[in-house]
């Protein structure tokens, strides 16, 4: 046994010392003489030495050879190098890696040359080397991937040139576009599967959405998802909601993405005691509570609570409290199930702003945005006022991202505040097309500036024609006149309007309008305008009514008007709660040879049923009384179609009923009451359904005589409609039935109306 062990050791060692033996046997022992550089080209052989760990009168060393020899590979200067002993010489021979003389991208079309050569590391004149190489390739494929494109390939191709130099080709094979062929929910039981994916914005691919990239697969997108999933559950009541996992796997063919998610909805929650307490000196909570938005026994909503603090900064805020800090401390109790919510409000840290910064704009003047803050330096700090002013600048339009943060200053009550913006192109030229009922075929050219010069200005030269009617126009807005928030503008018009099939003649409205306005509160808004304008009734034939072959020629009106509205709708454009009124007025007579008093009222009620059903009411009524013998009849009202569905365009009101030209009313109301609710398909089709009711009046004309039809009577109509937010631009489709009209009345059951701009 020992014997053998012996051997075993012996042999081992025969092993070891066999290994090194190569190596000490090429360089052996003595001491260096000479070391001799062999095979560059462009590098300095002194270049070569100084990586080297042996110099001439060191021994030859096995161990500072292996290292000179990895020094000079991890250069990346050398694509071989050989150290060898001749004599007491040493030997270093090298092989130069080439120079790159030239790198060009072949197949890219969807990615520009110019951000590929952004994102490669390597350069013209810069040292080639094959690890370079895979890291340029890894990321141009990542750069693919991040705009969806998985199935991208790669393939880098080296050109020799004269003089060790290589052409370095990328040559790329895009693929497809890597979309998301379907998306699993595992977990949820109180919602379908349908449902969640409405509420997050990746979407699976589909034909139509061929105008969006919300069906190609996005990692970071994926994630925002994640953080929607939990926004949604929440605001239903599912506060112990989480998501468990969300995994994204690639199809065996590369040309799709299945994405599942996990997730856990906890059990449903609803409100409990909802309270509000103040630590602040002579603030009665009590005079707070009618700002929750919270109730007691209705499901738990987190986004209700977020309003509610909101709000209640916002009122304390207001009533001079600088210094607020609203939070709600919530309690939940697992057994009931309930979550029980007190506001508390106290003193907020007694800090001040000492400095507001702005970066990121290269165009925009400073002032344009600073202006949009309701605080400046020396301020107490207010984080509501923070949230409106970085509201404000992004409604601007002028910044595709808005930043807005605060870091300490120079001593502990100071703060500085930081706006990063990220500008955007502001300029536009549009070309639109569209048909509607009233004017037919519809094209439009518009060329506009909404930051001129960096100044915040609005300027805007427009020109369409349709079947009926021709319009040009020029209009220019500067948001703050004289440096203070009150708008004002201009507006240069000539419109002219084919009225052969409602009254008999064709309509020219030359002229032009000054206009300002201003903010009173909040949500109380107030314009003024001035308005000079020539009117001119023409080519009037022998079968036009009386009435309108009378007031044939050209009049002209100098107006002064204002209008003042209040606005509490949570959105101007689609709105679902909220209300607004609305009170103009004009009056004719500083000049011209028209004189009059034209007021007009509209309002509007919308009510959240159950989202996205919404409840509306509108209205609206006018009267026009004149101060000479009779009103023009290019300043009365007239009514029908979109005002007054299932008539025609000027289909209501006085009539003359020998011609049927329609002569117009000095008073006039108009009544609708709309409810619109999904039809059941994805809320990505953008399609919703309504029905409707519309009650109106027109009457009290001034062309008096037999002939003429003017009745004070309630035109009803009641109908069905559609709209859908398509591609090519909004549609909407009605199909109004009167049920109470008058015999002189004009009729229309379809109405349809459609248009874009690209």
């Amino acid at each position: 046994m020992v014997r053998t062990l012996v051997i075993a050791l012996a042999l081992l060692c025969g092993i070891v010392v066999g290994s090194k033996a190569p190596l000490a046997q090429q360089f052996g022992q003595g001491t260096i003489q000479e070391v001799r550089i062999e095979g560059t080209q462009r590098i300095e052989p002194e270049t070569v030495r100084s990586y080297l760990s042996v110099q001439p009168g060191q021994q030859f060393s096995s161990q500072a050879i292996d290292a000179s020899l990895k020094a000079l590979f991890a250069t990346g200067l050398f694509a071989d190098v050989t150290l060898r002993r001749e004599g007491d010489a040493l030997i270093v021979r090298v092989v130069e890696n080439p120079i790159i003389n030239r790198i060009a991208f072949e197949g890219n079309k969807r990615i520009t040359t110019e951000t590929l050569n952004t994102e490669v590391q390597l350069r013209p004149r810069t040292v080639y080397t094959r690890t370079k190489i895979q890291a340029d390739v890894k990321r141009i494929l990542d750069l693919y991937r991040r705009s969806g494109r998985f199935a991208a390939t790669v393939e880098p191709k080296v050109i020799q040139r004269e003089q060790n130099r290589v052409d370095l080709v990328f040559e790329i094979d895009e693929g497809a576009l890597t979309g998301v062929r379907r998306i699993n929910f595992v977990g949820n039981k109180q919602f379908s599967d349908g449902r969640l994916r409405e509420a997050i914005q990746t979407k699976e691919s589909r034909w139509w959405r061929f105008l969006t990239s919300d069906d190609s697969y996005d990692p970071d997108r994926l994630t925002f998802d994640r953080e929607m999933l939990r926004k949604f559950y929440l605001s239903e009541g599912y506060a112990d909601f989480r998501v468990v996992s969300s995994v994204a796997e690639l199809t065996p063919d590369r040309e799709g993405f299945v994405i599942t998610v996990t997730v856990d909805e906890g059990e449903k929650y609803k409100f409990g005691k909802i309270d509000v307490v103040s630590q602040l000196k002579d603030l009665d909570p009590e005079t707070l509570k009618g700002l929750i938005t919270t109730t007691e026994g209705k499901s738990y909503n987190a986004d209700q609570v977020e309003a509610t603090v909101n709000r209640l900064t916002d009122a304390v805020g207001n009533r001079g409290y600088a210094f607020v800090d609203a939070r709600p401390n919530i309690q939940r109790d697992r057994e009931k199930k309930e979550i029980a919510v007190t506001y508390e409000i106290q003193e907020g840290p007694r800090v001040f702003v000492e400095r507001i910064d702005v970066v990121g704009n290269v165009r925009t003047l400073d002032k344009v945005i600073r202006r949009e803050f309701q605080i400046v330096e020396g301020d107490a700090f207010n984080a509501a006022k923070l949230r409106r002013a970085r509201q404000r600048i992004r409604d601007l339009g002028f910044f595709k991202k808005v930043d807005l943060t605060n870091v300490p200053g120079s001593s502990p009550d100071r703060t500085l505040v930081t706006v990063e913006v990220e500008e955007q192109s502001t300029g536009e030229i549009s070309f639109g097309a569209g048909f509607s009922t009233s004017v037919g075929v519809l094209g439009e050219v518009s060329i506009r500036e909404r930051n001129l010069l960096g100044r915040g200005q609005d300027l805007r030269l427009g020109f369409s024609i349709s079947e009926r009617s021709q319009e040009v126009d020029l209009s220019f807005t500067e948001p703050y006149f004289l440096d203070r928030n009150v708008s004002a503008g201009f507006d240069v018009f000539r419109i002219v309007r084919d009225l052969q099939d409602e009254s008999s003649y064709d309509e020219e409205i030359t002229g032009f309008s000054l206009r300002a306005g201003y903010q009173l509160t909040e949500n109380l808004r107030q314009s003024v305008r001035y308005t000079l304008r020539q009117d001119k009734i023409d080519n009037v034939p022998s079968t036009a009514s009386r009435f309108i072959a009378d007031l044939q020629g050209s009049s002209i009106a100098s107006i002064v008007g204002t209008t003042l509205t209040y606005d509490r709708r949570d959105s101007r454009t689609d709105p679902t709660d909220g209300y607004y009124v609305s009170l103009a007025a004009d009056v004719a007579g500083a000049g011209g040879d028209r004189h009059f008093l034209k007021p007009k009222l509209t309002a509007g009620y919308y009510i959240p049923v159950s989202l996205p059903w919404v409840l509306s009411f509108r209205g609206e009524i006018g009267h026009i009384v004149s101060f000479d013998d009779e009103v023009r009849l290019t300043d009365r009202y007239f009514l029908g179609g979109d005002n007054c569905r299932g008539f025609r365009n000027s289909g209501v009101g006085p009539r003359d009923t020998t011609t049927r030209d329609a002569l117009g009313g000095n008073t006039y109301y108009a009544a609708t009451t709309e409810l619109s609710f999904p039809l059941g398909l994805p809320q990505e089709f953008g399609l919703t359904g309504r029905v409707f009711g519309d009650a109106c009046s027109l009457w009290d004309s001034d062309s008096k005589g037999p002939e003429v039809a003017d009745s004070a009577a309630v035109r009803f109509a009641t109908g069905i409609g559609l709209s859908w937010k398509s591609p090519l631009g909004p549609i909407r489709i009605d199909f109004a039935v009167p049920v109470l009209k008058e015999k002189s009345d004009r009729s229309e059951n379809f109405r349809i109306s459609f248009g874009t701009r690209f």
